[in-house]
């Protein structure tokens, strides 16, 4: 039997959502199902996308835009337990259970460990970029103009579908600061952040009010800053800060090293963050075809929040922004994998819209955390209803959310130290060796280890009650 349909497909990015598209396809092609040529084309040299650590920020090695914002000591931020791939497993993974918060090295060896298990690297393109996209709508069909920027080469190839799996928290967001020219000190944005132990003994200022603030600012205390302020623009997020961390609200200007708040008051500081978001970016693409919106749970212009409405042949996975991620980018990778296999029809253009204004209008409805939980969860539920992607209790992985939530709320410092229940296959997950606020070597090796019985560390004083 053939496996191959006559048409061509390429994705654009292989961090976990290109990942996602690139297993969902060979999932279906391991049940029997001709699927199409895929083209994956990836401008690093690895996949994994945000997870693919570079020391580097600016331009590559390559002189490309660096692509990825994480940070060489960033653990999870979120329970695994709400993240976890439906038909991969962490226990499958891992032979045994790890705790609910890993490190970096450790999320990426999962995603790593999924993807490479399904055979998909030789479809990717590795140090690729794509430089531009173009639609003839009488041939029904893209053409690509990617550089090999390895061997500097560059190509043309057609396509007949697109799938945009290249994220939106890689372009910075960066506002004008009244004063910011005249600050003596370091300024960079979140995206430029790659380890806090250089501001040990600092006095920091982070702009923004949302989790890169709250987790670069933890980060920060943890490794010896002198003082971690937040500046917040919509509203202070008022967890239990320890000593040597604030809240103040929006800076009126800077003066030298001296912030001016709205509020009158006003310090000195020796270095500028800011945490003050990304935007959707894509100058591969022509206008007309461009997401335009803030970072939403709902970005307009999104059949299903995945295919573009006006040009249905076009999709995006991961424009949302995100309670849920891994087992989202796979509930929307089903979904497009089956739109461009006809095993699922999409309606008319009217029918379409309708269907987008009716989730917009209830996203209008949505008033706190609690509700945009909620509303992404029956959005990928919707998704998965589609397709054969493996249902799951996401009405459970909303519970873990929630949880979460209530463990920052009581101790902004050790909610990571807290256990939950896998959602996927009922594992209570283990508590750390160390707790995280006293562990300072998040390498993978570190992280699976037993506790070394000369080291003389307790076990954590910390422990949460798993989820159910």
């Amino acid at each position: 039997m053939s496996n191959k349909l006559n048409k061509r497909v390429a994705i654009i990015g292989a961090g976990p959502s290109g990942m996602a598209a690139l297993r969902a396809f060979t999932s279906a092609q391991r049940t029997g199902t001709d699927i199409p040529e895929i083209v994956c084309y990836e401008k690093q040299d690895d996949w994994g996308g945000q997870w693919n650590f570079t020391w580097r920020t600016g331009t590559d090695h390559y002189g490309e835009p660096v692509h990825s914002s994480m940070y060489r000591n960033l653990w999870s931020n979120g329970p695994k337990e709400a993240l976890e791939f439906a038909e991969y497993t962490f226990d499958e993974h891992f032979g045994r259970p790890i705790s609910s918060y890993p490190p970096r090295e450790v999320l990426w060896d999962y995603i790593d460990g999924r993807a490479a298990g399904s055979g998909v690297k030789d479809l990717v393109r590795f140090a690729h970029v794509v430089r531009w996209v173009e639609y003839d709508e009488s041939t029904e069909s893209f053409t690509l103009t990617v550089d090999d920027v390895k061997n500097k080469l560059t190509s043309t190839e057609v396509f007949d579908q697109v799938i945009v799996a290249t994220g939106h928290f890689s372009f910075p967001n960066v506002p004008d600061l009244p004063g910011i020219e005249t600050f003596p000190g370091e300024v960079i944005h979140a995206h430029e952040f790659r380890g806090a132990e250089r501001f040990a003994g600092q006095r920091l200022l982070l702009i923004g009010g949302s989790y890169s603030a709250e987790d670069i600012g933890i980060q920060s205390h943890k490794m010896g800053a002198r003082q971690v302020t937040m500046s917040y623009r919509s509203g202070p997020q008022g967890f239990g800060w320890p000593n040597g961390v604030d809240e103040k609200p929006q800076v009126d200007h800077i003066d030298g090293d001296v912030a001016t708040f709205v509020d009158g008051t006003s310090r000195e500081f020796d270095a500028v963050i800011l945490c003050t978001g990304y935007l959707h970016h894509y100058p591969f693409l022509p206008q007309e075809m461009r997401i335009v919106s803030p970072n939403n749970l709902y970005p307009t212009g999104l059949y299903r929040g995945v295919t573009w409405q006006g040009n249905p042949r076009l999709h995006y996975l991961g424009a949302q922004d995100q309670w849920f991620t891994f087992n989202m980018f796979d509930a929307q990778a089903w979904f497009v994998r089956d739109v461009i296999l006809g095993r699922v029809d999409l309606p008319s253009e009217a029918e379409r819209a309708a269907s987008i204004t009716e989730w917009l209008d209830r996203y209008s409805a949505v008033e706190d955390d609690d509700a945009a939980v909620r509303f992404q969860a029956d959005y990928i539920r919707d998704l998965i209803e589609q397709t054969d992607y493996p249902m799951f209790d996401l009405d459970e992985v909303v519970e873990v959310f929630l949880a979460w939530k209530r463990d920052k709320k009581d101790d902004i410092l050790t909610y990571r130290d807290k256990a939950y229940r896998s959602v996927m296959t009922g594992t209570v997950s283990t508590v750390h060796h160390t707790p995280w606020l006293d562990e300072l070597d998040d390498s993978r090796e570190r992280y699976l280890a037993p506790l070394p019985a000369a080291s003389g560390a307790a076990p954590s004083t910390h422990e949460g009650q798993p989820v159910r």
